[in-house]
């Protein structure tokens, strides 16, 4: 409470403040009364203490300034807030500077607590910052070593993973300076980029328990790495990635072109990045599904206690995965997405049904040089086959046989064509044997209506149901032919189930026998078990399908079991839109490129070229936040290489989401010397001719300390930052 006297009314006012408890003025004077000298050191005013009042006397404009400033360390003071000479410091340029922010509230804004330690802004310009980051999507913060930029924004990572708000943390920086030369380095490549790394680990202990954090990174849940690796995610340009018009090598996509995320949908392609060669590890499901990758190529995956939680899916690098162990007790450990709906191909139109289709390829005849016949011993296929068929019908011969007869009309010429055979010979299958018979593309690039149907009549005449005592139903398929065993796999994993695969070789094998008489195997069969997504009916035969639904089809699951060395290739990555980011891939994996519900931190980004910038900041995937720290008057890049941070606020200014906060040295938050030093180099170059961003004359290169963070003398372009 202030109470006011005017003395010399033209020149001193006087002013009296009175404390509200004894407890509060000891925390107001400090340790030896440091505090209340702090205070006379930093005004003209008179102030005396007595009891538990102050009184100022001074020019009412400078005695304003110090009764707020006091109203403001009682409310500090109460609120338990440690009070310095340094915060008194700050406390007086806030109260200077423009706006209505009221430094109590700034220094009592906590960000994050730990141990019984709170992270707090403790400048103006650190708190509209981190409410900066709070607003923004995406947010640069700049300014000169010691303000806290990379702090604070770890602080608001480790808090948005504790609420949940995002699944991971990622910290890159660049690992070793432009223009350097260290020699040889012993050790692992990570024993060697380490000390670039260590400002963000020394970072990280101080806001989690130590214990956790290799926990923590082990998971996937936190990751640091140098910038290189964020663009490490990678493929072989020969692998296959499917489109709407079916599978084409990654190489081959262009920007704007569309593939297939995990939706089934058309999702296009935004960003397009060459890799060069890199190590590749082929990355293998146990269902037999397999692609070639990058070990920095990133997987989806979750645990078996992730999903006995309720936890989301984690993000895995290869290598991360390989290295955690790929096995539980006596169980795969990481299980991989499936579609969650079956692929839109486009509509294509068909010449035949395609269930009818299904039944003629399980169970027909298809010579050409006879009429088309079809066997089975369930006459609801052959009723099936009548309705499906125009103008054809289908004659009983047999118990198993039937014949396709062509409908004639009277007057018809003998010499017109059976219709089965016709589109038979359309489609090329005209003369297709058990061995050689196959499912043409109009069929398996079509809608999932007509991909359903065609899977449907080959399981109802060449699957079946199979029950296991405690088990859910899979679906079993025979064939002597590879291409349809490869057809039936595309089906089912198109339609978002799984197959398993094995063969029964002819040769050695025992023969089979007809009415009691042996027949010996011409051919190798091959076994195929389905497991198809629930809702998906596998069968129209209406025993085969109660079969089925008497036990339930259970969920298709996809497991990684091994990622092996393959040798070396020239690799892309590619980014595409899809929310989730994922993409589908060879055998109908999903994978992807780009850093969902992360909070990604880029310090020292002042050592980034454009170029790298662009890829980093083209990583953004949804729910996710970046935050790129940096002082572009400390810029280690060769002689003529442009800052990517120096350039990109001219490219991304008009962008919605994002922010630029600009810090100065009036925000170190480090020794007072760290301040006073910054700007003392402002003055310098001021001097030579350097303009406000740490361009002009240039000097000699000399070496360059490697974490980043501790004031230099030996930069190539140095200079004042300017504050907004």
């Amino acid at each position: 409470m202030a109470e006011s006297n005017h003395a010399h009314q033209d020149q001193e006012t006087q002013v009296k403040v009175v404390v509200p408890d004894e407890h509060t003025m000891v925390g107001l004077l400090g340790s030896g009364d440091e505090l209340l000298r702090a205070l006379e050191r930093a005004f003209d005013s008179d102030i005396h203490v007595r009891g538990n009042e102050f009184t100022i006397t001074g020019t009412p404009e400078e005695t304003a300034v110090v009764v707020r400033l006091v109203e403001e360390l009682i409310e500090l003071a109460k609120s338990g807030t440690h009070i310095t000479p340094d915060t008194i410091g700050r406390m007086i340029h806030m109260l200077r500077s423009p706006g209505n922010e009221r430094p109590a509230d700034v220094l009592t804004t906590n960000i994050l607590s730990n141990r019984g330690k709170t992270i707090r802004p403790k400048t103006l310009n650190q708190k509209r910052y981190v409410d900066t980051i709070d607003r923004s999507t995406v947010v640069f913060g700049i300014g000169p070593a010691g303000t806290g930029k990379t702090y604070l924004a770890m602080a608001k990572a480790v808090k948005a993973l504790q609420d949940k708000e995002v699944n991971r943390i990622i910290l890159t920086r660049p690992a070793v300076e432009a223009g350097e030369r260290l020699g040889f380095l012993p050790g692992t490549l990570y024993d060697k980029i380490d000390p670039y790394l260590r400002p963000l680990y020394d970072a990280l202990h101080d806001m989690l328990d130590p214990d956790s954090i290799p926990k923590l990174m082990a998971a996937g849940t936190i990751e640091v790495a140098p910038l290189a690796y964020m663009r490490g995610r990678a493929q072989p340009l020969r692998t296959k990635v499917l489109t709407p018009e079916g599978f084409r090598p990654i190489g081959d996509l262009r920007v704007g072109d569309l593939v297939v995320g995990s939706d089934g949908r058309p999702t296009p392609v935004i960003g397009v990045y060459p890799q060069g060669e890199k190590p590749i590890y082929r990355f293998s499901s146990q269902d037999g599904a397999s692609t070639l990758c990058s070990e920095d190529h990133l997987w989806t995956v979750r645990t078996r206690d992730d999903a006995r939680r309720g936890k989301p899916p984690r993000v895995l690098t290869a290598k991360e995965i390989a290295e955690s162990g790929l096995r539980t007790a006596h169980y795969r450990k990481y299980e991989l997405p499936l579609l969650s709906e079956p692929v839109a191909f486009p509509e294509r139109e068909v010449p035949m049904d395609a269930y009818a289709l299904g039944l003629l390829l399980g169970d027909g005849c298809l010579t050409g040089s006879t009429t088309p016949s079809f066997a089975t011993r369930d006459p609801e296929l052959a009723e099936a086959l009548d309705s499906l068929l125009p103008g054809v019908r289908v004659r009983r011969k047999t118990d198993v046989d039937y014949v396709l007869n062509r409908e004639s009309e009277p007057g018809d010429v003998i010499t017109i064509a059976n219709p089965v055979t016709a589109i038979m010979r359309d489609l090329g299958l005209c003369g297709a044997t058990s061995g050689t018979k196959f499912v043409p593309d109009e069929y398996l690039y079509n809608t999932a209506e007509v991909r359903l149907a065609l899977l449907q009549g080959l399981l109802d005449s060449d699957g079946g149901p199979v029950t296991q005592a405690g088990r859910t139903c899979r679906v079993q398929y025979g064939t002597a032919s590879p291409r349809l065993r490869d057809a039936v796999t595309f089906l089912t994993r198109s339609l978002g189930g799984v197959v398993y695969e094995r063969s029964r070789p002819a040769e050695g094998r025992s023969p089979g026998l007809a009415r009691g008489r042996e027949v010996f195997h011409r051919q190798d069969a091959y076994v195929l078990d389905l497991r198809l997504p629930e809702g998906v009916r596998p069968f129209r035969l209406r025993r085969k399908q109660e079969k089925y639904d008497a036990t339930g089809g259970g969920r298709p699951m996809r497991f990684v079991d091994a990622i092996e060395p393959a040798g070396s290739e020239e690799c892309v990555c590619i980014q595409v839109a899809a929310e989730d980011s994922l993409y589908v891939t060879e055998d109908f994996l999903l994978t992807h490129n780009t850093l969902n519900d992360s909070f990604i931190i880029l310090d020292e980004a002042q050592n980034t070229s454009p170029e790298q910038m662009k890829m980093f900041l083209t990583r953004l995937g949804f729910g996710s936040k970046i935050v790129v720290t940096g002082d572009v008057t400390q810029v280690d890049l060769p002689g003529g290489q442009t800052s990517g941070l120096r350039t990109i606020e001219n490219i991304l200014r008009d962008i919605d989401d994002i922010a630029f906060c600009r810090l100065s040295s009036e925000d170190v938050v480090r020794h007072r010397l760290v301040g006073q030093i910054v700007d003392a180099y402002g003055r310098y170059d001021a001097a030579q001719g350097v303009n406000g961003d740490g361009a002009g004359r240039s000097r000699p290169r000399r070496g360059r300390r490697p974490s980043g963070d501790i004031p230099r003398t030996d930069r190539t372009e140095d200079g004042p930052d300017r504050a907004d």
